[in-house]
């Protein structure tokens, strides 16, 4: 694998080959004017040991070495060594609530997106733990598998969306159940994230949770939402709220925390819940449950830090350059006698 550092450098090959037509539009015209004034035996006889290869061959050369340190400016690196390394973490899985009830705006600017951003700076703040998410609304549905790769797992979390899922509701029994067959067979710490705003519209997340604990998995539940709560927005094209959802009455619904299905979760599950209102609390809370939680060691595979190979090019420039100081526009007697150009 590689990656240009500086692709943008690419368009001053353009230079180059611009001076290349340049030097043959003045070779052509040279010849041309040599032959308008003279004949060539005559201009072989005043110039015997002018070479007719070597001025090309030093063109060649610089031309090559203006091509390398454009190369050198792009910054090639090279990455293809995959690296078993050893780590010390736990695995944590997100389960985040997609369903449309998240599209209420009692948390700014709605509650998904507050979920999003929780996640998020949970992210930014963990060291070596291996990470995957998954989203739900009337069934659960795999987002990003186990990873230690932090900038991969943030882009997936920022396109989830309520239309990931067909079937609405929050079905969170099957969010946990999914979380908790999430994790690799392993021995490791594991944590499953739940963020939601609580509403249930199905049965057994007791059960579920109870499971998890079994298996040795801890569930820490975060609410998104008020109490008082909000309507649910049903936007236009244009982005503005076209209306609001209505139940079979033609009621506009509104949607509330639950505070007490995810308190019910988290204490089945050996857990705790976390109130989502303050960014900066969830982390902190965040934190120190992972210190309370044993970190355990873990083996993966990584493709080894990109190496720069702008060097490489940079050296082969310098002696391209060193040996058109060394090729004189004159014949080569060694050369000369070898006939290699037919020059004689």
């Amino acid at each position: 694998m590689y990656q240009l550092e500086e692709p943008k450098y690419l368009y001053l090959l353009a230079i180059v080959a611009l001076l290349i037509a340049l030097f043959l539009f003045q070779l052509f015209w040279k010849r041309k004017k040599q032959r308008e004034f003279s004949q060539s035996d005559l201009l072989r006889q005043l110039a015997p040991n002018k070479s007719v290869f070597k001025p090309i061959l030093k063109f060649v050369t610089v031309a090559l070495a203006l091509v390398a340190l454009i190369i050198a400016m792009v910054n090639p690196k090279i990455g293809t060594k995959l690296e078993t390394v050893k780590r010390q973490g736990i695995d944590i899985v997100f389960a985040v609530d997609i369903s449309k009830s998240m599209l209420a705006e009692d948390v700014a600017p709605n509650r998904l997106d507050k979920a999003k951003q929780l996640v998020s700076q949970i992210i930014n703040n963990l060291g070596t733990d291996r990470i995957g998410i998954i989203g739900y609304a009337g069934s659960a549905y795999p987002v990003l598998p186990m990873t230690t790769d932090y900038s991969i797992a943030k882009m997936y979390l920022q396109s989830m969306n309520t239309d990931m899922v067909s079937s609405q509701g929050t079905a969170l029994a099957e969010a946990v159940n999914m979380a908790t067959n999430y994790f690799d067979a392993v021995d490791t710490s594991k944590l499953i994230i739940l963020i939601s705003d609580g509403e249930d519209h199905g049965e057994g997340y007791a059960e579920a949770s109870a499971v998890a604990e079994e298996r040795g998995v801890k569930i820490i539940t975060i609410g998104v939402g008020t109490v008082n709560g909000g309507p649910i927005p049903i936007k236009g094209s244009n982005g503005s709220v076209a209306e609001y959802k209505k139940d079979k009455e033609g009621e506009v619904v509104i949607t509330k925390l639950n505070k007490e299905t995810l308190v019910a979760i988290a204490e089945a599950a050996n857990g705790g819940y976390i109130d989502g209102t303050s960014t900066k609390q969830v982390v902190e809370q965040i934190k120190n449950a992972l210190d309370n939680i044993e970190k355990t060691e873990f083996e993966t595979q990584q493709i080894a830090e990109y190496q720069t190979q702008y060097q490489w090019f940079i050296g082969i420039a310098f002696v391209l350059l060193l040996l058109d100081i060394f090729f004189l526009e004159r014949k080569t007697k060694w050369l000369q006698k070898l006939n290699l150009f037919n020059e004689k």
